[in-house]
C-alpha cells in the first residue's frame, strides 16, 4: 500500500509526495506538527497542513533568507531570526564570521526539539556557541528589545495561528525600533501567483517605515506555485548598492555573489505588486 502526503495550497491546488514513513504527529500548544520521511524531498517538516522545509531543497530558504540582509550590511554582529525553529537560518548566520551573536526566538519548542532529532544537517548549529534559543513570542522579544540588533529576520510561516501578528505593520515598527540606526530586516513574503495581495500589502507596510525597501524572489519547488518572494527594509544600506565583486564565496547551493543583485530583478507581474 502507498501513502501520499498531499499539502492543499489552494481550494483547487495542492502538491502531493510520496511518504515512506511517518515519524512524529502532534498537536503542539501553538500548531499541528508532523515529521514525515518522503521518498523525493527527504524528510519533511510540516506545521498546519503546510510544508515547512525538506531536506532536499531546504538550501534555497535559508541561504536567500540570511545572506541578502548580512552582505548588504558592513558589519552584522548581533543578528535576531524571529521563527525559524528548524534552525536553517541560524546554521547560514553561522557561515558570517563577524556575526558574533545569533538570537533565533521561536514560538513552538517543539518545533527546535524534533527539528534536532531528525533534521539535524538543518538544526546543527542551534548548539553553537555564539547562539541563542529563546522559546517566546518573537512579537514581544522585538517589543522589548529597542536598538539591540544590526538585522533582523522573520523566518516565519504563513500568516495563520501564532504567525498572524508576523504580517502587521505593528510589527514592522516594533522592528524598525528593535534595529540599531543602520539595521536591516528581511521576512518571507509567500508567493505571488496565490498571495499577490499580501505581497501588496507587506510592500506597502513596510514603504512606511523603512527608507529602503526592497523584493527578491527564489525558487523553492516545495512551496506553492514554486516562485518565493522575500522583502528586505533598511534603515541606510541599499542591496543593490553594494560591491558584489567583494562578496566571498562561501559553502552555499543557490546564493552567489553573483546572484546577490541577480534575485532583485522581478518577473514583471511581481514587479507590479510593489508600485
Amino acid at each position: 500500500m502507498e501513502l501520499w502526503y498531499t499539502e492543499k495550497q489552494t481550494e483547487n491546488f495542492g502538491i502531493t509526495a510520496k511518504i515512506r514513513e511517518t515519524l512524529v504527529t502532534e498537536k503542539t500548544d501553538f500548531q499541528d506538527l508532523a515529521m514525515i520521511d518522503t521518498v523525493e524531498w527527504g524528510r519533511m517538516l510540516v506545521l498546519d497542513g503546510m510544508v515547512m522545509t525538506t531536506v532536499k531543497d531546504e538550501f534555497v530558504y535559508h541561504e536567500m533568507v540570511a545572506h541578502p540582509a548580512l552582505y548588504t550590511h558592513p558589519n552584522p554582529k548581533h543578528v535576531l531570526v524571529v521563527g525559524g525553529g528548524d534552525g536553517g537560518v541560524i546554521r547560514e548566520v553561522l557561515k558570517h564570521p563577524e556575526v558574533e551573536k545569533a538570537v533565533l526566538v521561536e514560538i513552538d519548542g517543539k518545533v527546535i526539539e524534533y527539528s534536532k532529532t531528525y533534521l539535524p544537517s538543518i538544526a546543527g548549529g542551534l548548539d553553537n556557541t555564539r547562539v541563542q534559543v529563546i522559546v517566546n513570542d518573537g512579537y514581544m522579544h522585538i517589543h522589548d528589545h529597542k536598538n539591540t540588533y544590526d538585522v533582523i529576520m522573520v523566518d516565519s510561516t504563513e500568516p495563520v495561528g501564532p504567525a498572524v501578528n508576523l504580517f502587521t505593520q505593528g510589527f514592522y515598527k516594533g522592528i524598525f525600533d528593535a534595529l540599531k540606526d543602520d539595521g536591516i530586516f528581511v521576512a518571507q513574503t509567500d508567493n505571488p501567483w496565490f498571495k499577490a495581495e499580501l505581497i501588496q500589502t507587506v510592500n506597502r507596510d513596510v514603504k512606511e517605515i523603512f527608507p529602503i525597501v526592497r523584493v527578491y524572489c527564489a525558487n523553492i519547488p516545495t512551496y506553492p506555485s514554486g516562485l518565493w518572494t522575500f522583502t528586505l527594509g533598511s534603515k541606510k544600506y541599499d542591496p543593490l548598492q553594494i560591491d558584489e565583486t567583494k562578496i566571498p564565496e562561501i559553502d552555499t547551493k543557490y546564493y552567489t555573489p553573483r546572484l546577490h543583485k541577480a534575485a532583485f530583478v522581478l518577473p514583471k507581474f511581481v514587479e507590479d505588486l510593489t508600485k
